[in-house]
């Protein structure tokens, strides 16, 4: 009998509030086992970007806070930790869009990933080489300004800048928005190789639901600030309420995923 993987990040039936009065997630839980690559599902607007910043605890910038529930990384609870003390514990998200510095050279920004270790500049100079053999098209426009980049430079640049803190588990959120196929590929295959390689756990929010299953080892599905359903990626794949309303496998026009007769919801919120 095969051992149960280590829990590395626990979210428990969270609710989070904005400016005081408008509830966005209603009891949200998720597991994201150490090595996984757990995909968060679902339309815009369904709350899969809440639920990164709850974890990362950047909410308050944007006047929102976790409520109710917990989030615990490594067995503590770190739902009321700074966002810097928690890069310092080996949580980075990526977030949409990027956000790179765009004034800055591409290795002036993977730089600023570094800018909380204190184990010398050999050791930071050593993992930037890491991060040039992981994305080789950086290493070619390393001296160029950020700004200048195309997106999937600049989403490979978000990722190699993480890299730079030594991460235990990255939350990326939407890594394909605004890539053309082609590269959205080439994004998830180095996903899948930091994974393998350096064994580093993601958490990532995907509208892409077609890809994000390909690459993934478990997923969840959310919809108006709950998760509906849960699995291993492969049998959300399959199943066909995913298909017809995440994959646009089915002409049938349903309002929700909600109203799909023959799906058994697991209650996974407090009542």
């Amino acid at each position: 009998m095969s051992a149960q993987p280590t829990i590395v990040l626990s979210v428990k039936n969270i609710e989070v509030i904005y400016d005081h009065v408008i509830l966005v997630l209603k009891g949200v839980s998720l597991d994201v086992p150490q090595g996984g690559i757990v995909a968060l599902l679902g339309a815009n607007g369904a709350g899969k970007t809440t639920t990164i910043k709850s974890i990362s605890n950047i909410l308050g910038t944007e006047r929102g806070k976790v409520t109710k529930g917990s989030i615990e990384f490594m067995g503590e609870r770190v739902e009321n930790l700074s966002p810097t003390t928690l890069v310092r514990r080996g949580v980075i998200q990526v977030m949409e869009g990027r956000h790179c510095f765009e004034h800055l050279t591409v290795e002036e920004n993977l730089l600023t990933g570094a800018y909380t270790r204190k184990d010398g500049r050999s050791m930071i100079r050593e993992d930037m080489e890491k991060v040039y053999s992981y994305f080789p098209k950086l290493f070619e426009r390393r001296r160029s300004q950020a700004g200048y980049t195309s997106g999937g430079e600049q989403q490979m640049l978000a990722l190699g800048r993480a890299l730079m803190a030594r991460p235990k588990m990255i939350l990326l959120d939407e890594p394909s928005m605004g890539l053309a196929p082609q590269l959205v590929q080439e994004i998830f295959e180095i996903i899948k190789k930091l994974n393998q390689q350096e064994r580093v756990t993601f958490l990532l929010a995907e509208q892409n639901t077609s890809v994000a299953l390909r690459y993934a080892t478990y997923g969840y599905v959310l919809e108006n600030g709950r998760v509906v359903m849960d699995g291993e990626a492969k049998s959300l794949a399959e199943n066909e309420d995913v298909k017809e309303f995440y994959l646009g496998l089915s002409g049938s026009d349903k309002k929700s995923f909600r109203d799909v007769k023959h799906y058994r919801r697991r209650k996974r919120w407090l009542a």
